[in-house]
C-alpha cells in the first residue's frame, strides 16, 4: 500500500473543530513520512527521528483535547484519556523496542498506527466535537 494511500487525510475524519483538525492533519502527516521512510528504507537516525516527533506531537496533541474535554465538562473524558495513555505507552514500548534493535519499524506497525487513528478519530473523537459543538451552541444562545 503506498504512502498516499495508508496515511491521506480526507473529510471522513474531519470533526468540525478546526483545531483538532488541524492537529490530525498533522498526525496523518507525520505517520505517513514515517511510513515512507520504511519504504525506502531508511536508515535507522532517520526512522528514530520521525518516530520521536510522531510520539511527541501526539502528546501535545493528547494534552490539547483533554484540556478542551475539561474546558466542555465532557462526560467522557477519563475513559478517553485512558485511551491515549494506552496508545502512549503502546508507542512507547514500539520505540524502546526500537532503540534496542528489537523491533523494525514494519507494516504491522503502520497498520496498527492507521487502525488506531481510525477507531480514534471516527469514534472517540467524534464523541467529543459533537458534545463541543452543543455545549458551545448553549452558550450561543444564552
Amino acid at each position: 500500500m503506498a504512502y498516499m494511500e495508508l496515511f491521506s487525510w480526507n473529510e471522513k475524519y474531519s470533526l468540525e473543530h478546526p483545531q483538532i483538525d488541524k492537529e490530525h492533519q498533522a498526525l496523518f502527516s507525520m505517520a505517513g513520512q514515517l511510513h515512507q521512510a520504511m519504504l525506502n528504507g531508511s536508515g535507522s537516525a532517520v526512522m528514530k527521528d520521525l518516530l520521536a516527533k510522531l510520539i511527541n506531537y501526539t502528546r501535545v496533541h493528547f494534552a490539547h483535547e483533554e484540556a478542551l474535554m475539561r474546558h466542555y465538562q465532557y462526560r467522557g473524558l477519563d475513559a478517553h484519556a485512558a485511551e491515549h495513555r494506552k496508545l502512549t505507552e503502546q508507542v512507547l514500548d514500539l520505540q524502546h523496542k526500537y532503540e534496542e534493535g528489537k523491533l523494525t519499524i514494519t507494516m504491522e506497525t503502520m497498520q496498527f498506527l492507521r487502525g488506531w487513528l481510525d477507531h480514534h478519530i471516527l469514534r472517540s473523537d467524534l464523541l467529543v466535537a459533537q458534545h463541543i459543538r452543543v455545549q458551545e451552541s448553549k452558550l450561543a444562545h444564552v
